[in-house]
């Protein structure tokens, strides 16, 4: 039977092998000749922390993590986890990405579960040092090993996981978004207005107004209550009044429970019902508490309300505010996306030429295939789409098709069913424009989204 080398072992056969002695090996190591002989001669062994790991590997001219797999028992000496070992050595797997041995140490230390909430402290605090995706695995085995379903605990690292894994797959976040769901009302509230605006994000990306709805009147409802329960303690002691934090200020997921509410509605075509929604959130400066960030919130707010307030006016056929949305435009970059669509979308219904509108923006228009944030995706998705019905009414067939078979691309790479389907439908109607590369393009990128997604058209 072959004999498993212990951490001690490894490293005398090394000393005798290059012929150190304790005294010269810590005069090259940085480590005390009587520390370094005690964790090796004493019995018992003087434990050995990560950083004299660390200096020894260095010393023998090993690559860093050398020692890390045998290092595992010195965590669990005698068989019992000593957590003034394990942090440090976990902490430094996180540093090399030695995801490995990390779950190794996991997978022993939960065979006590009395280590879970020290498990989720660590991964809390990973997540603080912004480092979400490092704490991923530590999140994972508290959900793994959790014995109280109901737990917050449970929850909140439920939810981070959720937040730390949406990307720019919409189908995907559409899956991460109805796994969590169930663990939404176990959340601490300051947690759950901020998966509450997430989820409504994501359901409006896939155009799932009344999911939207739903989960904006939820957040509503939510930042109402917390609003109104903060507001009644001015009238108490207010040192007595339990911290509150979350993301961002209060008024912030006020505004957007009703902007996206309004939006949805516009999506709807209810541009009545949407106007007066925006006039709700047109002035929030009556919310109390504001701090210096929270009365920014509500100047941007604000705008926003002046620049949808402009937009349902030129859906409903009103164009007199056209130069005043121009130049707001110019004014606030971030919107420039948004709002050229939606003048796109006003042309194609009422059949205008905005040729001049779309030069003055073009560099912008160049940089929007650049940003890859999800949310913005689907508004360039929705671009191309505009815009390619635009230049099919100019007669541009050409540029056109060229835009659709950007747009089949980009939905490939999202996954993103809905606006591949609508690409596909325009793409059909002017086929008969389409060049005989244009054709066999269109035909690759058909059968590539069919078969990567297992969805015939």
């Amino acid at each position: 039977m072959e004999h498993t080398p212990t951490i001690r072992s490894k490293i005398e056969t090394e000393l005798k092998q290059r012929g150190y002695s304790f005294s010269s090996f810590s005069k090259i190591s940085g480590i005390n000749r009587g520390t370094f002989s005690a964790m090796l001669n004493s019995n018992p062994p003087k434990p050995i922390s990560v950083r004299q790991m660390d200096l020894i590997t260095k010393a023998l001219g090993y690559p860093e993590g050398w020692l890390y797999e045998l290092y595992i028992d010195e965590c669990f000496y005698e068989g019992k986890g000593h957590w003034k070992r394990i942090k440090p050595f976990l902490l430094r797997c996180v540093e090399l990405g030695k995801r490995d041995f990390i779950q190794k140490v996991l997978s022993r230390l939960t065979e006590d579960l009395s280590y879970v909430p020290t498990i989720f402290e660590l991964a809390e605090e990973l997540h603080k040092a912004g480092k979400e995706k490092e704490a991923v695995p530590f999140y994972e085995c508290v959900i793994e090993n959790e014995r109280y379903y109901h737990s917050e605990r449970l929850a909140i690292s439920q939810y981070r996981l959720f937040r730390i894994q949406l990307g720019t797959n919409a189908e995907e976040n559409l899956k991460l978004t109805i796994q969590f769901s169930p663990f939404l009302y176990r959340l601490p509230e300051a947690y759950q207005l901020d998966a509450l605006l997430q989820m409504a994000n994501i359901y409006s990306s896939l155009h799932k107004w009344s999911q939207t709805i739903f989960h904006s009147q939820k957040l509503l409802e939510l930042a109402t209550r917390i609003y109104e329960y903060r507001k009644a303690q001015d009238y108490k002691k207010y040192d007595e009044l339990e911290p509150y934090s979350s993301e961002r200020s209060l008024v912030v997921y006020y505004g957007q429970a009703l902007l996206m509410q309004a939006y949805s509605l516009q999506k709807q075509e209810l541009y009545q019902e949407a106007k007066e929604m925006v006039s709700r959130y047109a002035d929030l400066s009556w919310f109390r508490g504001l701090d210096e960030i929270g009365q920014r919130e509500v100047e941007k707010i604000k705008m926003y309300a002046t620049a949808n307030g402009y937009v349902l006016d030129l859906l409903m056929g009103d164009n007199r505010n056209l130069g005043d949305y121009i130049l707001l435009l110019e004014e606030n970059e971030q919107e420039i996306l948004p709002g050229i669509l939606t003048l796109l979308e006003v042309a194609n219904k009422q059949f205008l030429n905005i040729d001049y509108i779309l030069n003055h923006f073009s560099d912008y228009i160049r940089k929007f295939s650049e940003n890859e944030d999800a949310l913005y995706m689907d508004d360039y998705c929705n671009f191309n789409l505009q815009l390619s019905i635009y230049r099919f009414n100019s007669k541009n067939y050409t540029l056109g098709i060229d835009t659709i078979l950007r747009n089949l691309e980009l939905a490939t790479l999202l996954n993103n069913s809905n606006v591949f389907a609508q690409s596909i439908i325009l793409f059909e109607k002017y086929k008969g424009f389409a060049t005989k590369k244009q054709y066999a393009e269109f035909t690759v990128h058909k059968k590539k989204f069919e078969k990567d997604f297992n969805f015939v058209f």
